[in-house]
């Protein structure tokens, strides 16, 4: 007991009046498994089958949030249980702090924005968002920033303060199916049903397709060169959606070429008029 207790008041390093000793060690490395183990049971209870009801994006958000105010509260008594002031350190720092914050200005406002996004929840994980013309599906969002996928499958950190001052498209927020539109113009002449009905039967073909009785095809109208027709869809397939449209035009190639529709091209019909060309001389 007494080697223990040599152990525990061995003296690590000292300064002045201050010093570290094992038993502070000790009480810190405790302090980091409690919180580890708190944050575990918490985690585990969130993602209980009890909470099933509650989605995967806000339970996350509810995680993060718990999580850093655990580690506030668990970095406060670390710095106690050493002998660390915290008040007075927060105190004999404020002009620092404020240096510190002119100079990191735009972290301290991407870590604002992440505390606003999780404890908001408009953007959750695995939405779908259209930020600055791209579309990417969210994977984590952290206290600076987030990560995101993009339909090149290529990882994409986005900071925080950009997702809260963007215009920022949530395809998935409201609905986790969404409308989609595929466009098309035929040649003059065509038989408009028939077109119609190709159109509407080529979307129904296929099987990544919500609600088939929504599927609707529209004439919206008449080209330069072409009856111009779109057909609507419900898909949850959202990050996807290029593959699923670019299978669904391609049934609609096949059925047009059974059926004699020609999809139309641009087309100008040039008139010369032969009194002002002139003519050369003999």
């Amino acid at each position: 007991m007494e080697i223990i207790k040599e152990i525990l008041n061995y003296e690590i390093l000292s300064y002045g009046d201050y010093s570290i000793k094992v038993n502070k060690l000790v009480v810190i490395l405790l302090i980091i498994l409690a919180t580890y183990f708190v944050l575990w049971l918490i985690k585990k209870t969130l993602y209980a089958k009890k909470f099933s009801k509650v989605d995967t994006g806000t339970t996350y958000a509810i995680y993060q949030i718990i999580r850093y105010i655990i580690w506030i509260i668990a970095i406060g008594i670390i710095l106690e249980s050493i002998g660390v002031k915290v008040t007075l350190l927060l105190a004999g720092s404020a002009a620092l702090l404020v240096g510190v914050g002119l100079g990191l200005q735009q972290t301290f406002n991407d870590i604002i924005s992440g505390i606003i996004l999780l404890s908001e929840r408009s953007i959750k994980i695995n939405d779908v968002l259209e930020i600055d013309g791209d579309i990417v599906k969210i994977q984590s969002i952290g206290l600076r920033t987030s990560k995101a996928l993009n339909r090149d499958d290529i990882s994409i950190i986005i900071p925080n303060s950009l997702i809260t001052i963007s215009k920022v498209v949530n395809w998935s927020h409201q609905s986790k199916k969404t409308r989609f539109r595929i466009e098309v113009g035929v040649a003059y002449g065509s038989n408009v049903d028939l077109v119609m009905k190709i159109l509407e039967e080529s979307v129904k073909e296929y099987p990544d397709i919500v609600g088939k009785d929504l599927v609707e095809a529209r004439l919206v109208n008449f080209g330069s060169s072409s009856l111009d027709f779109h057909v609507l869809f419900f898909s949850k397939n959202i990050f996807r959606i290029p593959k699923v449209k670019s299978d669904i035009r391609r049934i609609i190639c096949q059925k047009f070429a059974e059926n004699n529709i020609i999809i139309a091209f641009p087309q100008l019909d040039v008139h010369l008029n032969s009194d002002l060309i002139p003519k050369k001389k003999q």
